[in-house]
């Protein structure tokens, strides 16, 4: 493997297991569905029971705040499951902002949405693990649509900036919220 893969690879290893998988025990789910601010983009059942995450095009501006269980939701899901579908995964032959690559079963309470979670890192890490140095400099090709000539490498890297933007904010509403309760 690259210098370059086992930096990135490390990073969002030592991350993961340091950071953000360690601050996520103990979550409850009224913290994962708690809404710091109204309006608000969370995970929940739409009108036919299908669970859906909270997303509007064009986005609003401002737009909402997202819940613990939608930040939560959307790393598991646009950073993990999407990525390891459409690169990794030959069921679904689609590129990569095709919405069958999203999993079906979004978790609505805090136990499945971290186990969720727990499971679609494991698969992309693994995944990314695997690589020799050619594979993660290699183009990704059509399914990347119009970042079709980035390599993996590049991938990696904005999924690790993604995954860490988004779990310093749960991290951050996990203290809201705990602050929150110990006003009230």
């Amino acid at each position: 493997m690259s210098d370059c893969g086992e930096l990135l690879i490390g990073q969002l290893e030592f991350y993961w297991d340091y950071h953000l998988r360690p601050r996520l025990d103990g979550l409850t789910d009224d913290e994962y569905q708690w809404a710091p601010a109204l309006p608000s983009w969370t995970v929940h059942p739409d009108e036919t029971g299908k669970v859906v995450l909270d997303l509007e095009e064009p986005e609003p501006s401002p737009p909402p705040v997202p819940t613990i269980a939608w930040r939560l939701v959307h790393i598991a899901v646009g950073c993990f499951a999407v990525r390891h579908s459409a690169f990794f995964d030959d069921r679904i032959d689609a590129p990569m902002f095709d919405p069958r690559h999203v999993p079906d079963d979004l978790p609505v309470t805090a136990e499945a949405g971290l186990a969720f979670l727990d499971h679609w890192y494991g698969k992309w890490h693994d995944a990314i693990r695997s690589l020799d140095s050619e594979a993660l400099a290699a183009p990704l090709g059509p399914k990347a649509g119009p970042y079709a000539d980035d390599s993996m490498l590049a991938l990696i890297t904005h999924l690790n900036r993604e995954t860490m933007h988004h779990g310093g904010e749960i991290c951050l509403l996990r203290d809201l919220y705990r602050a929150g309760q110990e006003t009230t």
